[in-house]
């Protein structure tokens, strides 16, 4: 869920081919094919090496191979080339800052998928991409949703091969309609508290019933309403969120009320909000669940979207929840129903 790419496309990454060879012995002459007895390599290789504490052992003329074969037990054990090509080298810090220097650091994916037919793909998929309602952090327009070719490709570089490539529009049309449901959420929680927590307690104390009600009253009065950006966001789906590992925990003791499957994807969604005019970045969490079809077969699903919890998070969630429970058990809500009966 939730993917978005920018339209920069990275440079293909070179691809370094397997050396194969078997080594010479004695007085034989070297593999001519062999990167070792190249001149330009030798010299490369040797001026990057560290200088050692200890004198250096005379160093074999650029011509010859580095690998002594004056040794003829030597040359018994050496049946192959001194480089490692079976396995992969250890990643190093290098490598990953290398990797991640690929990515999109406003989505945590790489910066274009190919709108190229796959190989052996038996059907065509469009190409064209949606615009969201989801304006961009930076301000220069909306995020667009990938295309179906984009979305099929992601999934075949993740290795979801077996993907049919038939359903790749429908899967397209749930995963944009999802993600405008998420951030519909957000913009609802950024209206009522995103102008700080005594406003949001303006809008609370009165219980879910009347919120909208005095969310438009508000906005009214203050010429408008805010509309949050989203900064960046990433993709989650192997990390379950602590509420939802309470509800897998409480779904085992109560099944018939807490009982529900795992959340299939879960993402962090980083908005910006405007605080008294300086621009503040809140974490979203959002949890994807699906449940029973309908009778039509149409699938369904669910989205938990709230804020990450910080102190400020917990009062708010604590007003929200805590007004609609104060107002009714208060009998705040009669007292509403028979006043208004009187006008």
């Amino acid at each position: 869920m939730g993917w978005f790419w920018a339209d920069a496309t990275p440079a293909a990454p070179a691809v370094s081919k397997p050396l194969n060879h078997p080594q010479s012995g004695g007085d034989a002459a070297p593999p001519p094919g062999c990167p070792m007895h190249n001149k330009k390599t030798v010299d490369t290789f040797a001026s990057a090496a560290p200088t050692p504490a200890a004198a250096p052992a005379p160093t074999p003329p650029a011509s010859g191979c580095p690998v002594p074969h004056s040794n003829p037990s030597a040359d018994a054990a050496l049946s192959s080339c001194p480089v490692p090509h079976g396995s992969a080298p250890e990643p190093t810090a290098d490598n990953q800052q290398s990797f991640l220097s690929k990515l999109n650091p406003l989505n945590y994916m790489f910066h274009s998928i190919s709108q190229e037919r796959a190989p052996n793909q038996t059907h065509a998929l469009p190409t064209s991409r949606d615009e969201s309602s989801i304006p961009k952090g930076t301000g220069d327009g909306n995020w667009e949703y990938p295309s179906p070719q984009q979305m099929y490709n992601a999934l075949l570089r993740k290795g979801y091969t077996d993907t049919d490539v038939t359903a790749v529009e429908s899967m397209v049309a749930v995963h944009n309609f999802l993600n405008e449901g998420a951030w519909g959420e957000i913009v609802e929680w950024e209206r009522r508290f995103g102008k700080g927590l005594l406003r949001g307690w303006e809008v609370s104390k009165r219980g879910e019933d009347n919120a909208d009600i005095e969310l438009r009253r508000l906005e009214a009065q203050e010429g408008g309403r805010e509309q949050p950006t989203l900064i960046r966001f990433q993709g989650r789906p192997k990390e379950m969120t602590p509420k939802a590992a309470i509800l897998q925990m409480l779904g085992r003791v109560y099944p018939s009320k807490f009982g529900t499957e795992p959340p299939f994807d879960r993402h962090d969604w980083f908005v910006s909000r405007n605080v008294n005019g300086q621009q503040k970045e809140v974490r979203y969490v959002i949890d994807f669940y699906s449940g029973p079809p309908e009778p039509t077969g149409e699938p369904v699903f669910y989205l938990d979207v709230r804020p990450a919890v910080t102190p400020t998070a917990a009062v708010e969630r604590l007003m929200r929840w805590g007004g609609d429970v104060w107002w009714k058990a208060s009998g705040s809500e009669v007292r509403e129903e028979k006043k208004n009966a009187r006008l």
